[in-house]
């Protein structure tokens, strides 16, 4: 990074690969009511999204520049242009979201602004740093000041591109759910991170979340739940209002729609074979009946992990394929997630069904019976053009030929599935599980989990030293996840959540050195500037000096883990 003599870089985050300011005293340019946009083809989206964005926070109309010859045009000899360009080359050299955006006039004059980008991502993430370098109002949804501000821009030339593909959070709807416009507000704070997947995990035993029009108990019964527990499964609160919720087809549509315009793909995530008492609450048949009584399963209202699982049976089988052949209507995403952790055994062990099926398939045990039900969904799924992933315990019994992995448990499972060829998402729950705790004291809400401070998440590294370079190419990224038992609404959600997130997002879009020499304090010190502009935004992050009173929880129990976590 080259930041002149004396003039810092701007502190924009995920820090860009090159930031080169030519002068030790630079200039800059000014947008202001005499600003135009002018979008080239293959850019409209982004133009759409500035002048819904920055129109708003500034004010600014951000018309339409002039067609013909009359587009270059400098009437009183002050570029007032901002120019949306795709440039091929950048594609070639440094792929689709790669991304050039100058404002020092070297590239073109005429124009107080060019962005560049390999494609249309590559434009919107440029967008995006331009947002970061006019300030944090310009994350406002209303003009501060008077109604002629004008909005100053260094003159910079920055040149950037991510280091992984699959840069992605996931949140958990299913244990709290999140209205709606709760979920395309994160989608904005993803894009505001540039990070580019949503994993969204829309079923579980405590509810399922997505509409399937061919069985309409899933969401009739299986999205709603009496009481839930407060704090911890140990503690011995519980909160009795009746909670649950779910999305309408319209409304997925809606939200993938809203996430590929700010080029983010949404994964879905329908867990089998464990994690699935709702689905069995709503359709008893789902269940091992000839082991419990599944007419008496009530969707579940507390947390862990839970007994009651899929039984291995051909109407199974049809019934979730029924139920992928509208999620796979609706969610575009080559890949689908499909859960597979956390599966006890026991109630096949005890299963005649199962056990005449383990018999039948050949497949030697219950361990061979989970990777089965995988296999068969792993082939169902690539017949139709998708791929599927899950959590490392799919690697038991066998891994499914194509599927991919999200290595939770630690590095291990994604080493394994790596060095074996299999595509790999990074997010061991030791590192960047954002649900564990922030700081060690009783102030932190709900504490659960090891210590992961910010400058922890900071030095967290995706690819593990000891894989061969062909193994690491395989670690197509990672991935931050939010499981929600803890947080019962959009607020302890940010709490957990943000700032930690930032980090995340520098560590999958930066091209950083190793963690031990990562500078930590040059990051502390940009996020005085980026804690700003989510005040602009209205999150309701975890201050650095500690919760505010009505952030805290006093009496609820949570679960610290004592000492630093363990690398496996």
């Amino acid at each position: 990074m080259s930041d002149g003599d004396h003039y810092p870089a701007p502190a924009l985050i995920p820090a860009p690969r090159n930031t080169d300011i030519r002068s030790a005293t630079p200039g800059h340019r000014t947008l202001d009511a005499a600003t135009t946009l002018d979008a080239g083809p293959g850019t409209e989206a982004t133009a759409r999204w500035l002048r819904a964005e920055l129109g708003a926070a500034t004010g600014l109309p951000l018309d339409p520049a002039p067609a013909g010859p009359a587009a270059d045009a400098v009437p009183d000899g002050v570029p007032r242009t901002v120019r949306l360009r795709i440039n091929p080359e950048l594609e070639r050299t440094a792929g689709p979201e790669a991304y050039r955006l100058t404002t020092d006039g070297s590239v073109d004059e005429d124009a107080a602004v060019l962005i560049e980008g390999g494609a249309a991502p590559g434009v919107f993430w440029g967008a995006q740093t331009l947002r970061q370098l006019l300030g944090p109002d310009a994350y406002r949804r209303a003009p501060l000041g008077a109604p002629d501000r004008t909005w100053d821009v260094p003159d910079v030339t920055i040149e950037d591109a991510p280091r992984f593909r699959w840069r992605g959070m996931m949140l958990d709807v299913s244990r709290h759910f999140m209205p709606k416009q709760d979920v395309l507000r994160y989608l904005d704070l993803l894009a505001a991170h540039k990070l580019n997947v949503f994993h969204f995990h829309l079923t579980d035993d405590q509810g399922w979340r997505v509409e399937i029009k061919r069985y309409p108990r899933l969401t009739e019964v299986g999205a709603w739940r009496a009481r839930t527990k407060w704090g911890h499964r140990a503690s011995e609160l519980w909160n009795d209002t009746p909670h649950g919720g779910f999305y309408t087809q319209d409304d997925i549509r809606e939200i993938v729609a809203y996430a590929d315009a700010r080029h983010i793909s949404v994964v879905p995530e329908i867990d089998i074979p464990g994690h699935s008492q709702a689905a069995i609450c709503a359709y008893p048949e789902l269940g091992n009946t000839d082991v419990v009584d599944t007419e008496q399963l009530t969707v579940w209202d507390t947390w862990g992990i839970n007994p009651n699982v899929l039984a291995p049976t051909e109407t199974v089988l049809r019934f979730y394929e029924g139920v992928l052949e509208e999620v796979l209507d609706l969610f575009p995403s080559t890949f689908v997630h499909m859960g597979g952790d956390e599966c006890p055994k026991d109630q096949w062990k005890q299963s005649p069904t199962a056990q005449a099926r383990i018999k039948e398939l050949g497949v030697g045990d219950e361990e061979g019976l989970q990777s089965w039900f995988v296999r068969h969904f792993d082939t169902w799924l690539a017949e139709r053009g998708r791929r599927l992933i899950g959590w490392d315990e799919i690697l038991e019994g066998g891994l499914a030929p194509g599927a991919a992995v999200s290595s939770w448990r630690g590095y291990a499972g994604g080493i394994a599935a790596a060095e074996a060829g299999h595509d790999v998402v990074m997010c061991p729950e030791q590192q960047v599980y954002l649900d564990h705790r922030q700081a060690p004291g009783e102030d932190e809400p709900m504490p659960i989990g090891y210590v992961r401070r910010l400058e922890d998440v900071y030095r967290f590294e995706p690819v593990p030293p000891s894989l061969t370079p062909e193994a690491a190419r395989h670690v197509i990224g990672t991935q931050a996840n939010v499981w929600t038992e803890c947080m019962e609404n959009r607020s302890r959600v940010d709490y957990q959540v943000f700032p930690r997130l930032a980090a995340f997002a520098e560590v999958a879009w930066s091209d950083l050195p190793a963690p031990d020499e990562r500078d930590v304090e040059g990051f502390l010190r940009r996020m005085g500037t980026h804690y700003a502009r989510l005040d602009a935004l209205g999150v309701a992050y975890r201050p650095p000096t500690g919760p505010l009173p009505w952030q805290q929880r006093p009496g609820v129990l949570g679960r610290p883990i004592e000492g630093a976590p363990p690398n496996v």
